[in-house]
């Protein structure tokens, strides 16, 4: 394993461990020596990445971005097009979701950030391993959306307008 993919480890790592992961546990798990994991985490943090010490090991400081959900109707051979504004727009797809009559809310993670997943996702429909939440509810469905800014989130919101996809509820 070279220095980029041990740095990456690391931050997968410190990312979903949610509590401090000691500089011992990580160079355990790595194969490396503690001091290997003080010079990965001096080159993260030079990246960018907010790292933070603590007496009980290392975390990442995420900060939460911008999400909103947006209620969308389309037919099934608009799926890539709704997906592609979106991300094309600046942002992630996090999940589908329906309000059922009887079942209540049922959702189903996507995680759509790239092309490549909008590729590897309408495969998978076409090739009739699943098929759109959006069925059981009359092709009216939730996306819950992440960006950067709740600027982007307003842009994202405009652009499904533009293409007749984003329904507007009438309070």
């Amino acid at each position: 394993m070279n220095t980029a993919e041990r740095e990456d480890r690391i931050l997968e790592r410190i990312r979903e461990s949610g509590v401090p992961v000691s500089g011992g546990t990580l160079a355990r798990e790595l194969g490396v020596s503690r001091q290997s994991i003080v010079k990965d985490i001096s080159a993260l943090k030079e990246r960018g990445y907010e790292i933070i010490a603590t007496t009980k090991g290392y975390m990442l400081r995420v900060q939460p971005r911008p999400e909103r959900v947006f209620k969308v109707v389309h037919a099934d051979d608009e799926v890539r097009r709704e997906l592609e504004t979106i991300v094309r727009t600046g942002g992630e797809v996090r999940d589908v979701f329906v309000w059922h009559k009887i079942y209540g809310r049922i959702e189903g993670a996507l995680n759509i950030k790239t092309q490549q997943d909008i590729n590897e996702y309408i495969e998978s429909l076409e090739n009739g391993r699943s098929s759109p939440l959006k069925k059981v509810t009359n092709e009216y469905h939730y996306h819950t959306v992440t960006a950067e800014s709740e600027e982007v989130l307003d842009r994202i919101g405009e652009a499904l307008d533009e293409i007749g996809f984003l329904v507007k509820d009438e309070d």
